[in-house]
C-alpha cells in the first residue's frame, strides 16, 4: 500500500486535502477510441527500435510496481535516452478522480522490454485531481500538453482517448485480483507534435479544462546518475558482449 497526499479541486474551484491510498497501479498503451489513432505513436517509437506487441489486443496493460509512483521535482535515471509521456491518470477510491501524470520511460531499455522499461523510470504524478462526476460533462473538451526544455512536445484533446469509465471496464475484464478500490491507472499517450521521441532534462505537463478555465499539472527535472561517474569508470548501460549484463 502506498499513500499520496493530494488536493481535490471541486467544480467551484475550491481545494480539499485528501489522502489517496494505492494498492495497485497500471499503465495502458494504445488506449485510443479509434484504434488507428494509436498507430502514429507506434510508428514514432519504432524509429528508435521500440516495437509494440501487436499480437496482444489493444489497449495493452502494464502492471507497475508502486515504487515507480513519484511526485518529487527531481527524477533520477540511469540513461541519457529517457523521455516523458503526458497521460490521463485515474484514481479509484471511494470516488473516482481524474488527474494527469507523465509516464517517464527509459527508451534504451524499451528496445529490449517495454514492461521492464516502465519499471526502470517513474510514473510522475501531479498532486491535484478533479472529481470525475464533476468533470465528466465537459471532459471531451479537455486538452493534454507536455513540454521538454520549454518546447511544446505533445498536445492532444482527451476525446482521442477511451473515456475513464471505458478504461476501468477494460481493466476489470482483463486483470485478475483487481482491488475493489485503491488503485491508479495511467491511460496511455499520443504521438508528439514532431512525431519523434524527444529528450531533455526539463519536463512539464498539463491537463487543461478550457470550459472551466482551469488546469492542473507538474514539472520535474531529470538527472542522469551515470553522468556523475567520471568517463572511463562508467559501467555501460549495455555490455558490448552481452546486452543484458549489469
Amino acid at each position: 500500500m502506498k499513500q499520496i497526499d493530494v488536493k481535490v479541486q471541486d467544480l467551484d474551484g475550491n481545494f480539499h486535502s485528501r489522502n489517496f491510498q494505492i494498492e495497485r497501479m497500471y499503465n495502458f498503451g494504445s488506449a485510443t477510441r479509434d484504434p488507428d489513432a494509436a498507430i502514429a505513436h507506434q510508428d514514432e517509437v519504432a524509429k528508435s527500435g521500440i516495437f509494440i506487441a501487436s499480437n496482444v489486443p489493444a489497449p495493452r496493460i502494464y502492471p507497475i510496481g508502486l515504487h515507480a509512483l513519484d511526485t518529487q521535482s527531481t527524477v533520477f535515471v540511469q540513461s541519457e535516452k529517457t523521455s516523458g509521456e503526458v497521460e490521463i491518470v485515474i484514481h479509484v477510491g471511494e470516488k473516482i478522480h481524474v488527474g494527469v501524470g507523465s509516464d517517464h520511460t527509459d527508451r534504451a531499455l524499451e528496445t529490449v522490454s517495454i514492461p521492464g522499461s516502465k519499471q526502470a523510470c517513474v510514473n510522475h504524478l501531479a498532486t491535484v485531481f478533479w472529481p470525475w462526476d464533476e468533470i465528466a460533462e465537459t471532459w471531451d473538451d479537455c486538452i493534454l500538453r507536455s513540454w521538454v526544455n520549454d518546447r511544446l512536445y505533445q498536445e492532444v484533446g482527451v476525446e482521442k482517448f477511451l473515456a475513464p469509465p471505458d478504461i476501468l471496464a477494460i481493466l476489470k475484464e482483463r486483470v485478475t485480483n483487481l482491488p475493489r478500490q485503491n488503485y491508479m491507472v495511467y491511460c496511455g499517450t499520443y504521438v508528439s507534435v514532431d512525431k519523434a521521441l524527444g529528450y531533455g532534462n526539463d519536463w512539464r505537463y498539463q491537463l487543461a479544462a478550457p470550459k472551466l478555465n482551469r488546469h492542473i499539472g507538474a514539472q520535474y527535472d531529470v538527472v542522469d546518475l551515470l553522468d556523475e561517474v567520471k568517463s572511463g569508470f562508467r559501467v555501460p548501460f549495455f555490455n558490448p558482449q552481452d546486452r543484458f549484463a549489469i
